[in-house]
C-alpha cells in the first residue's frame, strides 16, 4: 500500500487540474449564475472560481469587476487600511532563486539592525504618521534567534515620537514550531503572515534550491502550528508569476478550506504580490509565468468574490495606477511609503538593495491624498486588535458584513488623527472634504458614533476607537 503525504490532503493538485478542466470554460449563463451567487457575499466554491478564471469577454469582465466592488463595499465599506513594512534583517539561509536575500547573493550587503537602529526606523515611520507595521526579516537571525525578533517587537511597541506610536505589529518571518509560535503570540503581535510562494510542488522545488525553505510541507503547515499556538489572525499569499495563476488561486482555496474545516475560520488576510525583478535573481526567466495587468485585476476580483470576509493586501510592488484600479476590485489593505532594505527609513532610503523592485515610490502623504481624492477613506485603525476582536470574534462580524459599522467610524477617527498631526496642507484639505462627505452619507446611528469620535480627536484626544 502506498502511503500518502498528509499535506496532499491540504493541496491536492489532481483535483485542481480536474476542476479547471471541467469548469474553466463556463458559458455566459454559467458565469452570470456564479456572479449572482457571489453578490450574496457568502463566498464561492472551487468550481465557481474555475468558471471566473476562464472569463475573457469584456462585458462579463465588467460585471465581475462590478460584483467585486459591491461585495468589498458591503463588507468593508470604502476604507483602505494603510501600513508599512519594517525590514529588520536581510540575513537568510535559503536559496530562493527569485529573491535578493538568497544566501549566495553577493550583490546585497547583509545587515541585521541593532535594537537602537530598529528604534530609529520605528521613529521614522511614526513621524510619517504610520500606526501599523509589518515586521519582516530574512529567514535567518543573529545569534539570539527568535529572541531577536521578540526583542525587536518590544522595541517597536515602546518607541514613541511626539504624539505618535505604532499600535499594531504584524509579523512576516520564517515558519516556527508550535512552542515558538506561542512565544510569538506572547509578544502581542497582530497577524502572522507567511506566503507559500507557489503551491505547485514541482515549481516550489525548482525555485527553492537550498536552506530550510526547501521543505514545502513545513511551510504549508505553518498556519496550522500558528493556530494551534493560539494565533487566530493569520495571513497567506502567493507570489504570482512563479506558476499558472489559475492553479494558484484554486490552491489558495484548498488551503483556506482546510483551515476553515480544522479551525473554524480561514485567513485574516490574503496577499497578492507579483514577482518583480530582484538584485541577484537567478531565475532563467523572470517571471517564469508572467501575470498581465489584466489577469492581475481578475485575480483580485475573483479572490474578493471567493473569500469576501478576508482582507486583500497589495504592496508597493505595483504601480500607482494599478493600485488605484485595484481599490474598486477588492483590495482592502495597502502598504505606503515602503522601504524593503533594513535601515531604509531612517537613512532616507539608502543605497542598499531591497528585497525586490518597487513600483510605487510615493511618500505616505501623497498616497493618502490620492486615496482621499478617489473617495476612499485612508484608515490607520487598530481597533479590532486592541479590543480582542480577532479570530472567530472578527469573522462573526465580517462574514455577515457587520464589521463595516465599526470600520467606517474607526477609519474616520484615525484618518482625522493623521490629518491633524502629520498631513500637508493639501492633504488635510482633501481629507477634511472627504470626512464631511462620508459623514453626510452615513446611516444616522453610525454618523452619531463617528461624529462623537471625531469631536474627541479634534479636542486633542488620540487613539479613539469603537
Amino acid at each position: 500500500m502506498v502511503s500518502r503525504n498528509p499535506t496532499e490532503e491540504i493541496i491536492t493538485e489532481s483535483a485542481i487540474w480536474e476542476t479547471l478542466k471541467a469548469h474553466g470554460r463556463g458559458d455566459e449563463t454559467g458565469v452570470r449564475d456564479v456572479l449572482a451567487k457571489a453578490r450574496e457575499a457568502k463566498g464561492l466554491d472551487p468550481e465557481d472560481v474555475a468558471v471566473l478564471s476562464g472569463v475573457s469577454d469584456p462585458d462579463l469582465i465588467s460585471e465581475m469587476f462590478s460584483a467585486a466592488k459591491a461585495v468589498k463595499e458591503k463588507i468593508y465599506g470604502r476604507r483602505l487600511v494603510i501600513f508599512a513594512p519594517l525590514y529588520v534583517s536581510n540575513l537568510c539561509g535559503n536559496e530562493c532563486l527569485y529573491c535578493a536575500f538568497r544566501a549566495r547573493n553577493r550583490a546585497v550587503r547583509r545587515r541585521a539592525l541593532s535594537m537602537e537602529e530598529i528604534g530609529r526606523e520605528t521613529e521614522a515611520l511614526v513621524r510619517q504618521g504610520h500606526k501599523r507595521v509589518l515586521l519582516v526579516a530574512g529567514e535567518a537571525y543573529p545569534e539570539r534567534g527568535l529572541d531577536y525578533i521578540l526583542d525587536a517587537i518590544a522595541v517597536i511597541y515602546r518607541t514613541k515620537s511626539g504624539r505618535g506610536e505604532i499600535r499594531r505589529v504584524n509579523v512576516n518571518i520564517a515558519p516556527l514550531s508550535v512552542e515558538e509560535f506561542r512565544r510569538l503570540k506572547g509578544a502581542h503581535i497582530g497577524t502572522y503572515q507567511l506566503f507559500q510562494e507557489t503551491y505547485h510542488r514541482g515549481t516550489y522545488a525548482a525555485v527553492h534550491v537550498g536552506g530550510k525553505k526547501r521543505d514545502y510541507d513545513w511551510r504549508l503547515t505553518a498556519m496550522d502550528r500558528a493556530m494551534e499556538a493560539g494565533i487566530d489572525d493569520v495571513g497567506i499569499g502567493v507570489l504570482f508569476g512563479l506558476f499558472d495563476w489559475r492553479f494558484e488561486i484554486l490552491a489558495l482555496m484548498q488551503h483556506i478550506r482546510h483551515l476553515e474545516r480544522k479551525y473554524g475560520m480561514g485567513p485574516h488576510t490574503i496577499s497578492v504580490p507579483r514577482l518583480e525583478p530582484a538584485t541577484g535573481s537567478d531565475l532563467a526567466s523572470h517571471p517564469p509565468k508572467p501575470v498581465s495587468d489584466f489577469d492581475f485585476r481578475k485575480i483580485v476580483a475573483i479572490l474578493r468574490l471567493a473569500v469576501p470576509y478576508t482582507g486583500i493586501i497589495m504592496s508597493t510592488r505595483e504601480t500607482p495606477n494599478l493600485r488605484r484600479e485595484s481599490f474598486a476590485l477588492g483590495v482592502s489593505q495597502i502598504s505606503a511609503g515602503s522601504r524593503t532594505n533594513p535601515g531604509g527609513y531612517s537613512s532616507g532610503g539608502g543605497e542598499d538593495a531591497g528585497q525586490f523592485s518597487l513600483g510605487d515610490h510615493r511618500p505616505l502623504d501623497e498616497v493618502v491624498r490620492d486615496i482621499a481624492s478617489l473617495g476612499y477613506i485612508p484608515s490607520f485603525c487598530t481597533a479590532c486588535y486592541r479590543l480582542g476582536r480577532t479570530g472567530h470574534d472578527f469573522m462573526d462580524l465580517a462574514r455577515p458584513g457587520e464589521i463595516r459599522s465599526r470600520c467606517d467610524p474607526n477609519a474616520l477617527s484615525t484618518f482625522l488623527e493623521y490629518l491633524l498631526d502629520y498631513a500637508s496642507p493639501a492633504t488635510r484639505q482633501a481629507g477634511e472634504k472627504l470626512i464631511g462627505e462620508t459623514l453626510a452619507a452615513m446611516p444616522d446611528r453610525e454618523r452619531e458614533i463617528a461624529g462623537k469620535m471625531l469631536a474627541k480627536v479634534r479636542e486633542g484626544k488620540r487613539d479613539v476607537f469603537c
